[in-house]
């Protein structure tokens, strides 16, 4: 037995999932697609591996790194297994269903494989679940995923506050831009205001480098941050991308103003694809991101793009702000018991555990079996403790 657990140790960043933490896992995963349904955001299924090309497509260049490969016996060619599903449901609205009227509200959940955890995601496999909204770029369009996020993750009982921090990534390229920085200086510049790096930024000299600090300071909550961009003599495009983001704060305040709203307008890690705002989840008291969405470019097979935004809910953490599961209670049926009678019980709602054979004492087999009631002379009783 020793020397079959030793065989038996799975590799780090992988593990079991034991009752009855699964079946709460897949109860949590149907609740966030039931709440993605409710809104018209219908479920696809990609397979788990695909040919590497297509999943390092549009927002899977930033996640090559990230992937397992292997070779497929039949053709020869290099696939991949998926570290995210944002760039498979991406392939299917560009082609399978290309024709499809815009705009195209598509669903999806399922495990994805990653190379190597982080420190806050030290798990290489987990289950994610989002949706894309696709074909159109609006701030409607853009507040309505904000806010099904949000929802979706108190119609899994949720009650912990959340945090939506908004960026925006394209903000740091257009003021380099504009000002005419060599591409090194500018993902210096990016790079800096990532890590919060002041000294990095001082040492930018000029009108960028006086507004890269300003973007430093305009961190925190979504109306001063607002009004310090406000103040920022930020150039036209930039200035556009910081109103249209002020458009998605008032919308979803509108729609929802107890959801607190922060802004990073530097903040550029995990959303380098993104070509206009980002966002990230977060739950008081939760270890990892519970999510993170945004607005990005779809490649469709011609090689022409077309605007999306959406979501990702990273389920294992969303698992960590939830209550743990309860062990459900199951009702001994002592053998003999008749199918119509064990039926009958199934019908109410109750979870059976039928005995294969007789034994001298059916309360204490119930109890070695771990059932929590027994089906005696036609009713369901408790077992003592």
């Amino acid at each position: 037995m020793t020397e079959y657990a030793a065989r038996a140790l799975l590799p780090e960043g992988l593990q079991d999932e034991l009752p009855p933490a699964a079946e709460h896992e897949a109860a949590v995963v149907a609740q966030l697609v039931s709440a993605f349904a409710a809104h018209g955001y219908q479920r696809v299924k990609p397979p788990l591996i695909e040919f590497e090309e297509s999943l390092t497509q549009g927002p899977g260049a930033a996640q090559g790194t990230d992937m397992f490969r292997l070779v497929d016996p039949a053709s020869q060619r290099l696939m991949a297994v998926r570290s995210d599903m944002t760039v498979q449901v991406a392939r299917i609205a560009a082609i399978r269903l290309g024709n499809t009227p815009r705009p195209l509200r598509l669903a999806y959940a399922g495990q994805v494989v990653r190379v190597k955890g982080t420190q806050l995601r030290p798990e290489r496999q987990f289950p994610q679940a989002g949706v894309e909204l696709v074909g159109v770029r609006s701030v409607a369009a853009d507040a309505e995923v904000v806010l099904l996020a949000v929802e979706s993750l108190a119609a899994c009982g949720n009650e912990r506050p959340v945090t939506v921090d908004l960026t925006l990534p394209t903000l740091v390229p257009a003021i380099a831009a504009a000002y005419g920085l060599p591409p090194a200086d500018a993902a210096a510049a990016r790079d800096a205001l990532d890590g919060k790096d002041i000294g990095e930024l001082d040492a930018i000299a000029g009108p960028a480098g006086d507004l890269f600090r300003g973007l430093l300071r305009a961190a925190g909550p979504a109306d001063r941050a607002l009004a310090v961009l406000a103040d920022l003599d930020l150039p036209p495009v930039a200035r556009a991308e910081v109103e249209e983001l002020a458009g998605l704060v008032a919308a979803v305040r509108a729609a929802d103003p107890a959801i607190v709203l922060t802004i990073d307008p530097g903040e550029y890690r995990a959303h380098e694809y993104h070509t206009g705002f980002g966002f990230t989840l977060f739950a008081a008291g939760v270890r990892g991101e519970l999510g993170r969405g945004g607005r990005y470019d779809m490649v469709g097979p011609d090689g022409g793009t077309a605007e999306a935004v959406g979501f990702t809910i990273y389920v294992d953490s969303l698992l960590r702000s939830l209550p743990k599961p309860a062990t459900p209670d199951f009702v001994y049926l002592p053998f003999g018991t008749t199918p119509a009678a064990a039926q009958a019980l199934r019908a109410e709602g109750h979870r059976t555990v039928a005995a294969l054979a007789a034994v001298a004492d059916a309360r204490a087999e119930a109890k070695r079996l771990g059932c929590s009631h027994i089906f005696l002379n036609g009713a369901v009783h408790p077992l003592a403790a």
